[in-house]
């Protein structure tokens, strides 16, 4: 199962354990190198459609300064599904790597 880029770094976010919707965004903008930036309605909808599909789970909630936190983490399949994909990319990685050779040549 090949993941979108930020379904995957949502999962990876989470590997470590569970997190609140803020520190998932956080994580994943740190993760992606600041190329990825969510916003609150994007990474709810991807966090809805992974827990369809049994990747992730609520985990707990709790209120904190009046405000409603919902944390979320892996499933079991979610981690299974995180290591496939993550030896996926390994593999596509070196093949890349392998047909590029030790330097580039592409034409100026």
């Amino acid at each position: 199962m090949a993941l979108r880029e930020q379904s995957y770094l949502i999962l990876l976010a989470l590997s470590d354990g569970p997190l609140h919707g803020y520190a998932v965004i956080k994580s994943v903008r740190e993760l992606s190198e600041e190329r990825i930036r969510m916003g609150a309605g994007t990474l709810y909808g991807a966090l809805e459609r992974l827990a369809g599909e049994g990747l992730v789970r609520v985990s707990g909630e709790e209120v904190v300064d009046g405000r409603h936190r919902r944390y979320y983490e892996l499933t079991g399949q979610g981690g299974e599904v995180l290591v496939e994909e993550t030896a996926r990319l390994a593999r596509l990685t070196a093949t890349a790597q392998h047909r590029l050779g030790p330097r580039p040549r592409f034409g100026v």
